[in-house]
């Protein structure tokens, strides 16, 4: 016999996935949760297993420190164990400076933690050294939205949107293993007769559905965009009207792409020019039409950009701020949207402020209760901060994250890792980051606790406890309120989520991505479906409806139902009648294309891409502990096709070493027509010899600070 499930959410992906737990004779059971919208039910291999990492027998249950005596992780008590990091954080704040610590937070904290983390570090530990690895997933997406839009959200329209429109080009992404229940919104796009176009240097699962298939060579999806703009310019398919009315900046982007002429970009990209007509008229003929990217575009040293190139495109045929057109991307992480929308972001203030606006500050210190000057300035992005550890960074508080395996340059960034004086790590499971800290912190994890978290689509949820965390684990909310106290913060960090989500509603107040008439209360309503940010409190929100706006008043929030200040119904589609801008227009952005920073050479001469497979996720950290899925994939491969096979003379299964400048790989060889000759495939979900990120370039986009995962130089050798 079941207990009566819980509605809750999966851990994994930003789809969020509703599902319900229930505990019957076998354990924590998922059950359907078909009424919820995104999902309607259906879940992908992880979801279905993930209550396996709620055992004792995978995660951890006590904390551990090192001992100075045999250099060994043993057990201790919780006090010993936050005394501890304290006590590490203190000293090296009194030796070296409020710098000197670190704090590395992660895109699956739910919006509770990612608040209560940014603030912790900017108050308690004074530190402008904070950021997250969610700036590894959509950094550049984000930071091409706010360039030309005015603002950052995933998706500006609800996923149910997309199989009404007449054609979506699918950029870098391999929706049908990454996010597997998103497939069905392709597959019912084409039942309506829409097109689809997916643009990938793999033929992935996700590309057999295509109508068209562009296979791009990696690092060239810039001038992929350009190319397409410049036929649309020359076949006179612009939308001259929307245009005029509702963008700036045209001329100075048409100019741009008209560098980039169709035999030019085949040479560049190896994208046939016919194919680039046919994508070109299917995605003009449509009455309305989306372009939606992932990690393919994005993680290049020129990712916002290439982001910006296929805005463009959108802008220029009319295709953004009416329904069912425009440009979206595809959040990975499980909250990556909402982890950098409250403060864990180097230059960011919760509600998604700027860190360096006097107004954002003076109103985020005043719910906080300090001076607005005490508030450091930005810090480093990801990469670079974990580079500096050692150096200039001496501690480092890390939550949620395993950058041993996930950061590039791995072999370099655990490296940096080992040199610091002092590491604390607070997760669920013993990570090969955790594996190296001073202190590791056991605690609760998605269905051991409620929090909140937004999903791709900007849709606010509310993830309910459903089982008990094991005796000896605490929640994150309780080691932050533990450190604060022991630094001197005694109150300002409560351990209840809802008491710190009502904090982050007033903090949020007027910001882009405005909480504030969200409430728990109104998230248990109904069936659970969420609420879109920007929800004010009250029903004033700016022109256009695109986002909201409102004052503080008399300091009352809304409370569900029953306030009318609470009645504002969010905002599932933006842009409708202007932009996020001043000025209401969207923005072009002139851009050209730019090589890759890494190129083949004599001594490099193939090309290595990323990716992810349909039964691990991320680094793996907890999808490598469920058996179901490491029996579906046991370890990493290298994908490559038979041509470069044969030059190898490596069969199918065979090891093959990959080395870039960075490090080397080793891996068994799968051979398949799939991918470009000129090109290999890695998964990055593994340590050891088979770790993908040895290899990978921290190269930065100038913008957004993301490194170029998808694109590096390599060479290949029989093992």
């Amino acid at each position: 016999m079941h207990t009566e499930a819980t509605p809750t959410h999966c851990p994994y992906c930003a789809l969020q996935c509703g599902m319900g737990l229930a505990t019957g004779p076998g354990g924590v059971e998922v059950m359907e949760r078909p009424a919820f919208p995104v999902n309607g039910g259906a879940l992908c291999g992880k979801g279905r297993t993930a209550p396996a990492v709620l055992s004792s027998r995978v995660r951890l249950t006590e904390p551990l420190i090192r001992s100075h005596a045999t250099g060994r992780l043993e057990p201790a008590t919780w006090e010993e164990a936050v005394g501890r990091v304290a006590e590490g954080l203190s000293r090296t704040r009194t030796d070296h400076g409020a710098d000197a610590c670190g704090v590395f937070g992660g895109g699956g904290l739910t919006n509770e933690k990612a608040y209560a983390l940014g603030k912790f570090a900017r108050v308690a530990l004074g530190t402008s050294q904070i950021d997250y690895n969610g700036r590894f997933c959509m950094s550049s997406a984000a930071a091409a939205g706010q360039r030309a839009f005015g603002l950052d959200r995933g998706l500006p329209f609800p996923l149910e949107d997309i199989p009404r429109t007449g054609c979506v080009i699918l950029v870098g992404s391999n929706l049908a293993e990454t996010m597997p229940p998103a497939l069905r919104y392709l597959t019912e796009l084409k039942a309506n007769g829409g097109k689809l176009i997916v643009v990938d240097p793999r033929r992935t699962r996700t590309a057999e559905q295509a109508d068209l298939h562009l296979a791009p060579r990696p690092g060239t999806d810039l001038a992929l965009a350009l190319g397409l703009l410049h036929l649309v310019v020359a076949e006179g398919r612009t939308d001259e009207a929307f245009i005029e009315e509702r963008t700036s900046g045209w001329e100075a982007a048409r100019a741009a792409a008209m560098a980039h002429w169709p035999e030019y970009v085949e040479r560049i990209s190896g994208v046939p020019v016919p194919h680039l007509r046919d994508a070109m008229r299917m995605f003009c003929d449509a009455e309305a039409a989306m372009v939606l990217t992932a990690r393919g575009p994005e993680q290049q040293s020129k990712g916002t950009d290439t982001v910006g190139a296929w805005i463009n495109l959108c802008l220029a045929t009319g295709n953004a701020g009416r329904p069912l057109a425009g440009y979206g991307c595809l959040t990975g992480q499980g909250n990556g949207q909402g982890g950098r929308e409250h403060g864990q972001k180097a230059d960011q203030l919760p509600g998604y402020r700027k860190l360096t606006d006097p107004a954002a500050r003076a109103h985020v210190a005043g719910v906080w209760g300090v001076d607005p000057d005490s508030l450091p300035g930005p810090g480093r992005s990801a990469y670079e901060l974990l580079d500096a550890l050692g150096g200039d960074i001496k501690a480092l508080l890390l939550m949620g994250s395993n950058p041993v395996v996930s950061a590039p340059r791995a072999a370099h960034v655990e490296e940096r890792l080992r040199s610091l004086d002092f590491l604390a790590v607070a997760d669920v499971v013993l990570s090969e980051t955790a594996q190296l800290a001073d202190v590791v912190l056991p605690v609760t994890q998605w269905a051991e606790e409620t929090g909140t978290v937004t999903n791709l689509e900007g849709r606010v949820l509310l993830r309910r406890q459903a089982v008990s965390a094991p005796d000896g684990v605490r929640s994150d909310l309780d080691v932050l309120h533990g450190l604060a106290a022991l630094l001197g913060h005694e109150k300002g960090f409560p351990t209840d989520p809802e008491e710190v989500f009502e904090e982050l509603r007033r903090a949020s107040a007027g910001g882009v991505a405005d909480y504030s008439g969200i409430s728990y209360a109104r998230l248990n309503e109904g069936n659970g479906e969420g609420v879109f940010w920007p929800c004010p409190a009250d029903q004033g929100q700016g022109e256009g409806g695109h986002e909201g706006r409102h004052e503080d008043g008399d300091g009352e929030m809304g409370r569900g139902g029953d306030g009318v200040r609470a009645a504002h119904p969010g905002t599932p589609r933006l842009f409708l009648d202007r932009f996020a801008t001043e000025d209401g227009l969207a923005r072009f952005v002139p851009v050209t294309h730019r090589a890759a920073a890494e190129e083949p050479d004599a001594e490099y001469p193939v090309l290595l891409t990323t990716g992810r497979v349909l039964a691990q996720y991320q680094s793996g950290a907890q999808t490598r502990r469920v058996d179901e899925l490491n029996s579906a994939a046991p370890g990493p491969f290298v994908e490559l096709h038979p041509r470069l096979a044969a030059r190898l003379e490596v069969g199918d299964g065979e090891p093959v070493t990959v080395v870039s400048r960075r490090g080397r790989a080793v891996a068994p060889a799968r051979i398949t027509s799939a991918i470009r000759s000129d090109t290999v495939f890695m998964p990055f979900h593994w340590p050891g010899e088979g770790r993908a990120n040895s290899l990978t370039n921290p190269a930065l986009d100038p913008v957004s600070r993301m490194p170029e995962f998808k694109v590096c130089a390599v060479r290949l050798e029989r093992t």
